[in-house]
């Protein structure tokens, strides 16, 4: 651990496309030399701290996979600089492609036409198994658009169910996906804040909407989709009733532990002190707003900031992030969709 010498030629070698910096967790003896590997950013990098246990297994598959999209984006962007791109299928408005963004809590499909127009969309709840909810929530899309499952060239999967998806392409990490919708949706966008059921992700995007580095919140469900349907069935709410709470609030009610467990336990005891639920949910609003906050300064996040994913929808926490950022996040009409409109991007690119 001590001895850098087996290491050197491989951070030195002229061939390098990226690192991987795994660490264990608790461990200080890395630190300088992650530092000084870090000052070089020329090169991709991506840290992973581990204890070494399997729980986080999916999450972890995601980052890596992630991170050899994120690779070979920038090499193609520099071969279509120079001038070595493929020549691309031509498009015509009769061929459809089809994206899958399958999620914990729900299952999102967007249809595009030949010329990248938005024909037919979709979000359905995640049931019991991944294949069988990505399956139903795509034939409810060519219903709405009276296409048949013929009539879709291509299908690229994503989410963390994106595996599972026997009738796709190819399947591609919510991570790149997320970053090719948003900045479909809107160029300008530079940091992607991406609050999912099983975990958060903030994404990093330069000018052309390449990801240039990605930070995720993995290993605790503090700050995530389920932090807040957690706390909402401790409250005897829907999320859907979570999220119209929290903007009238009276007292600034902080809610100090970052630990769900914890956290539900200290809510608890305010719904026993009789405070207003406007308030509770405010508490939890900022919990979870300074959480993220936190991700977007490790991944070197700045404005615009775009929200994607279901719980942009929840305006107590949209006010929240935007006080702890500074900036308001851009809130698309298709954020929930934003993964699944990345997905048929790819489609149509294929």
């Amino acid at each position: 651990m001590v001895d850098r010498t087996g290491r050197k030629p491989l951070f030195n070698d002229p061939n390098l496309r990226g690192i991987v910096y795994h660490t264990i967790r608790f461990c200080d003896y890395y630190s300088f030399e992650y530092s000084e590997v870090k000052s070089h950013p020329d090169i991709p990098l991506l840290k992973i701290e581990t204890d070494y246990t399997r729980s986080s297994g999916g999450q972890l598959q995601t980052r890596l996979e992630a991170f050899a999209e994120e690779i070979q984006s920038t090499e193609s962007a520099r071969h279509h600089h120079a001038g070595q791109n493929a020549a691309h299928q031509p498009r015509t408005q009769t061929a459809y492609f089809a994206g899958i963004d399958s999620g914990s809590t729900s299952t999102d499909v967007v249809i595009l036409d030949g010329t990248g127009r938005i024909i037919g969309r979709t979000v359905i709840p995640t049931g019991a198994g991944a294949r069988i909810s990505a399956d139903k929530a795509l034939q409810q899309a060519l219903r709405e658009t009276n296409l048949r499952r013929e009539d879709i060239r291509r299908v690229v999967s994503t989410g963390y169910g994106r595996a599972a998806i026997q009738d796709s392409d190819q399947s591609i990490t919510e991570i790149t996906c997320h970053a090719k919708g948003a900045h479909f949706l809107d160029p300008s966008v530079r940091c992607v804040i991406d609050i999912g059921g099983q975990d958060s992700k903030v994404i990093v995007l330069d000018e052309s909407g390449q990801v240039a580095g990605f930070v995720m919140n993995d290993k605790c469900a503090a700050g995530t989709g389920r932090f807040l349907e957690m706390m909402a069935g401790t409250m005897e709410m829907s999320l859907d009733e979570i999220s119209r709470h929290g903007l009238k609030y009276r007292e600034d009610i902080t809610i100090s532990s970052t630990c769900t467990v914890f956290a539900e336990s200290e809510v608890v005891s305010l719904i026993a002190e009789n405070k207003d639920t406007d308030d509770i949910v405010h508490g939890l609003d900022k919990a979870v707003a300074s959480k993220t906050a936190s991700l977007v300064a490790r991944a070197g996040g700045s404005a615009p900031f775009m929200m994607t994913g279901g719980v942009a929808k929840n305006k107590g926490l949209v006010r929240a992030l935007t006080k702890e950022l500074k900036s308001a996040p851009i809130i698309s009409d298709m954020a929930q969709l934003c993964g699944a409109l990345g997905a048929a991007l790819y489609a149509a690119e294929l």
